[in-house]
């Protein structure tokens, strides 16, 4: 098993890690960015998310499944664009949920899995 950490000081102190590659998986955590609108947010977790992905030896094309948390599911939309792009050739089972993140300035946060190539 290997742990894979982006540095961030949450990790420490809330006990995880961005990403636990096991068994030929990928497990990227719920991950948020940085930005003044979900559109922005999402690019700013996406680009967090693919650092850990090439880290652990894949890459978008390898994930097979993605959920995306919002507080408020009119803000997805506009982020269709940047997700087609980014999973348009390859695209996981998805799931968007309308929920509470965990600080009101986060918009949009993605988790992913995926299948290590061999």
């Amino acid at each position: 098993m290997k742990r894979i950490s982006s540095g961030s000081e949450f990790e420490t102190k809330v006990g995880y890690c961005r990403a636990v590659v096991a068994g030929g998986w990928v497990h990227v955590a719920g991950t948020v960015g940085q930005g003044r609108d979900a559109v922005e947010q999402c690019r700013s977790a996406l680009a967090i998310i693919e650092k850990a992905l090439a880290e652990a030896g894949a890459s978008f094309s390898d994930v097979v499944r993605v959920t995306y948390m919002l507080p408020d599911r009119t803000e997805f939309e506009p982020c269709w664009p940047i997700l087609a792009e980014t999973f348009g050739k390859n695209p996981p089972a998805a799931t968007m949920i309308e929920c509470g993140l965990i600080d009101p300035k986060y918009r949009i946060e993605i988790e992913v899995t995926a299948f290590l190539p061999e």
